[in-house]
């Protein structure tokens, strides 16, 4: 079966570091779905303004010819530890698919604008599919390894300055990035500088004692 992309991501991460691992985790953070040709059609979409979410369906482009080993190391896990490849939600897979759920802000013929989502920019989308409540959510349901791995955002000091440059929307949602702590889960070295794309920044930051210290924010 050959697949061609409906629609492309439009995000402030331009790369593969600093994206949540998982949509929802940064609710603040806004991007777009802009459909192509012939799926930029009102009629495309005609109807699911009456949701509040969508699947998206994504491929890890990214990531090319990544998908041949049978085990993975999730972050949750500290890097350190194997699953099986299906038993994990790694973006090292065998079809290289992604599927999240994202919030539907607005919808218009021929883009929707979302929140929430785990997508860099020039994500390539191969469907979309509106989020069902009765059918899509388990609140009983068991997460695995997932339920023993306590996971806590850290916190983010992000100067005044930075903050007041960026806008408070977009300073909320860097925030919200960065609590995640983006940093392979093996990496803790205090005094190294991490950059990030964001927008039109290059974000400088380090992490010491359970906090992510904003160093600056340079023009790309």
């Amino acid at each position: 079966m050959t697949i061609e992309p409906v629609a492309y991501f439009r995000s402030p991460i331009k790369g593969k570091f600093g994206v949540p691992r998982q949509s929802g985790l940064a609710p603040g953070l806004r991007g777009e779905v802009l459909f192509v040709a012939p799926y930029d059609a009102a009629e495309a979409i005609r109807g699911l303004a009456g949701f509040d979410y969508c699947w998206l369906i994504w491929g890890f482009s990214l990531n090319p010819g990544s998908g041949n080993s049978l085990t993975v190391r999730p972050p949750r896990l500290g890097g350190n530890e194997r699953v099986g490849v299906f038993a994990s939600r790694s973006p090292f897979r065998p079809n290289g698919l992604g599927l999240s759920s994202v919030k539907l802000e607005r919808v218009e013929p021929g883009v929707l604008y979302v929140s929430g989502a785990d997508l860099a920019d020039g994500t390539p989308i191969y469907d979309v599919k509106p989020y069902v409540r009765y059918a899509d959510s388990h609140s009983d349901a068991r997460s695995g390894f997932v339920d023993a791995s306590a996971w806590e955002p850290v916190d983010v000091l992000l100067p005044e300055p930075l903050a007041a440059e960026l806008g408070e929307s977009d300073a909320a949602a860097l925030r919200q990035l960065l609590s995640l702590d983006p940093r392979p889960g093996y990496q803790d070295d205090p005094e190294r500088v991490y950059g990030m794309s964001f927008g039109p920044y290059d974000v400088k930051f380090k992490v010491d004692s359970g906090k992510v210290f904003v160093l600056s924010l340079e023009k790309c």
